[in-house]
């Protein structure tokens, strides 16, 4: 907590004198998972809010299509969400909620199957409106779980890609499964890892071991342990109420965890190696259903 406090001061200080905004655009994370029940959405909502903590515009985007529950955690029922602007019915700003935690969250389009059945118009006009929110620092990108079309026009797009898994077997085979993937597609996305309810340090330091070493001796893929988080009951607690445990307790195991993570992603946090903001996201976002167009069309 003492070094949270410290980075605060920084960023204050940096804030003051008007240096926290990056020319490069918004940091862009998206936040996936090999498989559902990992926790990856309470691992996206508490990180968002320890980066507004430090002084952060932090956005977050429920991009679990079918499946939205951000808005859940929260204990928020927005009036309108993602559908809503992907249907070109409302723009970006009409959809955005503020939160009491700080944040700013656009809620999931539950329901809305597939991203592919836009059309041209309204894909378009989508990436037209995204860009309004290149004036904040810091986009978290929620999505579903597996390796769906869905997922991996998200993944591929960003600049910074988390992995969360558990120690659990079928975790850590699809976390591999998810990189792997992700290394077919020939992205160079910087891929990073946390793993969830651990017991132990020692525990999650073999988890996170195998998925790298994995991953760099069969697919020739970088991996980063970004950290782990503790099982903690303040957790299944803070999701009974609807609130963020990083709120109820921000001192407890689950806490401090994020906290760490936090401070390790602000550590990594290099503008130059960042695409050209939201426009670019969305561009490469929006290609991957183009090359796979065309690549399903050849293969025919």
């Amino acid at each position: 907590m003492d070094q949270a406090e410290t980075l605060l001061k920084i960023m204050k200080e940096k804030q003051s004198k008007g240096t926290t905004k990056s020319h490069a655009g918004p940091r862009i994370i998206t936040i996936s998972s090999g498989k559902g029940g990992v926790g990856k959405t309470n691992v996206s909502t508490n990180l968002a809010i320890n980066m507004a903590k430090l002084g952060k515009e932090v956005v977050v985007m429920d991009a679990d299509l079918g499946l939205a529950n951000v808005n859940v955690m929260l204990g928020i029922i927005p009036k309108y969400n993602l559908y809503n602007v992907l249907k070109g019915q409302k723009t970006i700003s009409e959809v955005i909620t503020d939160t009491p935690e700080g944040i700013k969250i656009i809620a999931g389009a539950s329901g809305f199957s597939q991203l592919a059945d836009l059309n041209h118009e309204q894909k378009a006009n989508f990436v037209r409106d995204i860009e309004k929110l290149d004036s904040v620092d810091v986009v978290f990108i929620d999505t579903g779980a597996g390796i769906s079309d869905n997922v991996l026009s998200f993944v591929v797009a960003a600049d910074e890609v988390i992995i969360v898994t558990t120690p659990e077997p079928t975790a850590i085979t699809d976390a591999y499964g998810i990189i792997k993937t992700i290394a077919s597609k020939k992205i160079e996305s910087n891929i990073k890892l946390i793993v969830n309810r651990v017991q132990s340090e020692n525990e999650a330091n073999k988890v996170a071991e195998r998925v790298i070493n994995i991953a760099n001796q069969f697919l020739g893929v970088k991996v980063e342990n970004l950290g782990f988080i503790y099982e903690d009951s303040i957790v299944s607690k803070s999701v009974i109420k609807q609130r963020p445990f990083f709120e109820v307790d921000p001192k407890s195991k689950a806490s401090l965890c994020i906290t760490d993570i936090c401070l390790r992603l602000e550590q990594l946090d290099v503008p130059h190696q960042r695409k050209k903001g939201l426009a670019g996201f969305f561009s490469s976002f929006l290609n991957y259903y183009k090359e796979k167009k065309h690549n399903e069309l050849e293969y025919e």
